[in-house]
Order: C-alpha cells, then sequence, then structure tokens
C-alpha cells in the first residue's frame, strides 16, 4: 500500500527551496526529495563563487593602470592562484550553510534518494512509492559535456569542478562563450594564464545586437585571444590538448566547458504524465503557472530548460510552490527579462531582445562609453550601449549593452521597461554628475532626438498651481 502526502518537491535547489517555502504557509503535509547535493547551484558552484573568482581577477588586473594614476609598485604584486582558489572555497563553504542545513531542519519530511515518477500523482524513491495532489519538479541542470571528450579525463573541467581545483594549469581554453565562459575566460585570462576562447556560433554573451557584439569582442580581445564561428575539436598533441577552431589550434593543459546547462530530467519518468514530450524531451509548461498542461505537476527552475538563472529559478519555484499548495492554479505576470554578465565592460540584456523587435517599429539610442567623463577618469572606458524603443510612443522595450557598471545601469531599465516608461519620462529623473549613468543619458537623448517630442526639454512642466496670482 502507497504513502500518500498532499505536495511532493523533488530537488532542493534554488526553485525546489522556494516552493518548499510557499508549501510550507498552507500545509505540513508534504515531503522534500533530494538526490546529490544540498546545496543550490549558485551557491555551490555557480554565481558565487565565480564571481569571487572575478573579483580576485579584477583586483589582480587593477596594477595595470596603478601609471596611469601615478602609481608605482605593480611589478610587486603577483597572483597566488592557490590563495586565490582556498579563498572562493571558503565564501562558497559558506553560501551553501543554509541551503545545507535544510535536510535536517525537515527531518523526516527531507527523503536522500533519485525519485522517479509514476505517473502524474504517483513517484518512486528509496523503494517506497509515494502519492501526491501536486508534484512540483524542480531537480536542476548540470554542465553540457559532449561524451567523447571523456577520453580527456580530468582535464576536462566545468563549472562543478573548476573551484575545487588546488591550483591550475598554465594554458587553458574555454569552451563556449555565453555569460559563464566569458567571466570565467577573462578571469582566468587577468589572473595570468593563457587563455583562449572559442566558441562554435559568433554571438557573446547572449546578446543579439551586431554594434555590441562587436564592442564587447573588441575589449576581450585586448585580453585574451578568441576564436568563434567553427565548431571545435580536440585532439591529443605533445604537452597538451590541442583545440582546434576558426583560427587555428591552441594547445592546452586543460579545457573548461562552458557550452551551457542541460535539465536534470534523464530517467525522471516524464514520459509517464501522458503528455507529448518535445524534441528535448520535455513536456510543455505554462510559464504564468509553471504546471504541465492539464496536469497537477509543476516544473520549475533549470529543471524546464528555459532560462537557468537564479532570479528565474526563484521565481518559478514561488510560483509551483504558490500553485501545488492552492485550491486552483494562479497566473502570474512574470518580469521583465534581465541577464547580467559580469565581464569587463560589464554585459547586459534587458527586456525584448534587438532579434526579436521588428525594425520598422522601433528607434535605436546609442552611447559609446569611449568619452564618457566618469568612465574615463575611472580608466574603464569602454563599450557600447543600445537601447530600443517604439517609435510611436516612446516607450522603451529592450537594451543590450557592454559597458561599466551594466548591472546596475541594467537593473534601471529594468524598472523602467517594467513601469512602462517613455524616453522622454526616464529624461525627467535626475542624472548626478559624473557618474556612469550619464552615458545612459546620452543614450536617451539619442533616442529622443528620433521620437515625436524631438526637442523637448528634459525637465516636465510644472502643473498649473491653482492660484491666478502665481500662474
Amino acid at each position: 500500500m502507497s504513502e500518500h502526502v498532499d505536495v511532493i518537491i523533488i530537488g532542493s535547489g534554488t526553485a525546489g527551496l522556494s516552493a518548499l517555502r510557499e508549501v510550507r504557509k498552507k500545509t505540513d503535509d508534504f515531503l522534500l526529495i533530494n538526490d546529490g547535493s544540498w546545496g543550490t547551484t549558485c551557491a555551490a558552484v555557480g554565481c558565487m563563487p565565480s564571481k569571487a573568482l572575478v573579483e580576485a581577477a579584477n583586483a589582480f588586473h587593477r596594477r595595470l593602470d596603478f601609471e596611469a594614476f601615478g602609481l608605482s609598485g605593480a611589478e610587486a604584486v603577483v597572483a597566488d592562484i592557490p590563495a586565490v582558489l582556498a579563498r572562493v572555497r571558503r565564501l562558497r563553504d559558506d553560501f551553501v550553510k543554509g541551503p545545507e542545513k535544510v535536510r535536517g531542519n525537515l527531518g523526516p519530511r527531507a527523503i536522500v534518494g533519485r525519485a522517479r515518477l509514476l505517473g502524474p500523482d504517483r513517484v518512486a524513491v528509496e523503494g517506497r512509492e509515494i502519492a501526491a495532489r501536486r508534484i512540483v519538479l524542480a531537480t536542476g541542470s548540470r554542465p553540457v559535456v559532449p561524451t567523447n571528450w571523456a577520453r580527456f579525463g580530468n582535464r576536462i573541467l566545468t563549472t562543478d569542478t573548476l573551484f575545487e581545483q588546488r591550483d591550475l594549469p598554465r594554458r587553458i581554453a574555454v569552451v563556449g562563450l555565453g555569460a559563464i565562459g566569458i567571466e570565467m575566460a577573462q578571469a582566468l585570462s587577468r589572473l595570468g594564464l593563457e587563455v583562449t576562447g572559442f566558441d562554435a556560433v559568433k554571438a557573446l554573451a547572449g546578446l543579439t545586437d551586431p554594434e555590441v557584439t562587436g564592442a564587447l569582442q573588441t575589449a576581450l580581445e585586448r585580453e585574451f585571444s578568441l576564436q568563434l564561428g567553427a565548431a571545435v575539436d580536440l585532439t591529443e598533441a605533445e604537452g597538451g590538448i590541442a583545440v582546434s577552431g576558426m583560427g587555428g589550434s591552441f594547445t592546452a593543459d586543460a579545457i573548461l566547458a562552458a557550452m551551457g546547462r542541460r535539465a536534470n530530467v534523464d530517467d525522471l519518468g516524464l514520459e509517464t504524465l501522458g503528455v507529448e514530450l518535445d524534441d528535448r524531451g520535455m513536456p510543455p509548461v505554462d510559464p504564468t503557472t509553471m504546471q504541465i498542461v492539464g496536469l497537477p505537476v509543476y516544473l520549475a527552475g533549470d529543471a524546464n530548460g528555459d532560462l537557468a538563472l537564479l532570479h528565474e529559478a526563484a521565481d518559478e519555484g514561488h510560483i509551483a510552490g504558490q500553485n501545488s499548495a492552492a485550491e486552483h492554479p494562479v497566473h502570474y505576470c512574470r518580469r521583465t527579462q534581465l541577464t547580467i554578465v559580469l565581464s569587463s565592460p560589464g554585459v547586459a540584456r534587458v527586456g525584448a531582445r534587438l532579434v526579436d523587435l521588428n525594425p520598422g517599429s522601433i528607434a535605436i539610442g546609442r552611447a559609446d562609453f569611449a568619452r564618457q567623463g566618469r568612465a574615463r577618469i575611472v580608466k574603464r572606458n569602454v563599450g557600447l550601449m543600445r537601447l530600443y524603443a517604439d517609435k510611436e510612443t516612446g516607450w522603451l522595450k529592450g537594451a543590450e549593452m557592454c559597458v561599466p557598471a551594466a548591472e546596475h545601469i541594467a537593473h534601471l531599465l529594468a524598472l523602467a521597461i517594467e513601469r512602462g516608461l517613455t524616453v522622454h519620462e526616464m529624461l525627467a529623473m535626475p542624472f548626478y554628475h559624473p557618474v556612469l549613468e550619464e552615458g545612459l543619458r546620452s543614450a536617451l537623448r539619442d533616442l529622443a532626438r528620433q521620437l515625436p517630442q524631438r526637442g523637448a526639454s528634459d525637465l516636465s512642466q510644472c502643473p498649473a498651481s491653482g492660484f491666478e496670482a502665481l500662474d
């Protein structure tokens, strides 16, 4: 005879823990099942340790600007790679303490084991069969590594293994130049390693705007080599691994595979749900409810193969948790899309991508940061911002950029797009001087010149006071 609970959550990553928080508000009749680490991808192997490495690399790289600032002694600064990696692990270990405590706090409601669906209302785990009114699938993801690369053994690194290294070899090829690939390639190069980045496509960091992509490529190639637009081939070579791409061959001591992440849905039993799966083996999911259409099953976070970003996983877990504990699913509006790469210059994409917009319906404003005042002062004057607005209404639609302080400017733009602000409404906000955000104002003014209210003041006109003597 099978057991029965109200809700089963499979996976204790960001989405699973977010779902758990919502479920616990409504019921104590739940189980959390997890196989493997109880720490989240972000805290354990993703955004947090990677940014710790990036910041160490940026601090070391700053020595190259000492002379320009009238400072001396740069030649005495060295990068102790083992010490850098040890600090990354210390920070990482602290970040994962919270998620790892969940298992102990839940007691018997936490099950360690690999779960498999037996249908839309039943799960098998560790020899037990458990029925549930609702099921949340939040099984996370893992790095993509081509099967035939296994022959190179531990010379193939991923973000799951990179931060566990006690030291790093001198020559590293980074294959895949999305967000994590670019961050790690630049960080490793700035720490003094010989790095070449490879990607089968010519896009970088998920950008779709060719002008911004070109500006980013120019900036990155000042620090390490790039080979774009051709499939990568690995072969054994004397003294290392020969990595071949568009521009020839690079002999590496190790390869960092940064080709994205694959949803952990293998042998999860999705075929037992009775719905048609797509060519990736994924069922149809409503992004406003996270419900597998027509079933009491919710698929959230990296496991749905959509956007492998912490804030998206947290939102999806929240939605799935809310709906799994409710009588009827509620549709939630999703936030403005926001992706950020903490490279230098920083990369960000906000709202609609250029490739998704109708070229005839938008105006594009640009700002080149080469001459931006504050950027010149801090010696970070490189990069390009492009903003997209509706030609008729002036509403901001999206932006793509590679500029200093992109992580901060992007949040400001995300708020503007979320609130439906126009270019002129954005220009009405105060801009201090000298700040990097003045580059955003330059792009907004460029846009304003192309819109119906061209020539209007940045300042809003005051309404009548109601007192005739004053008006």
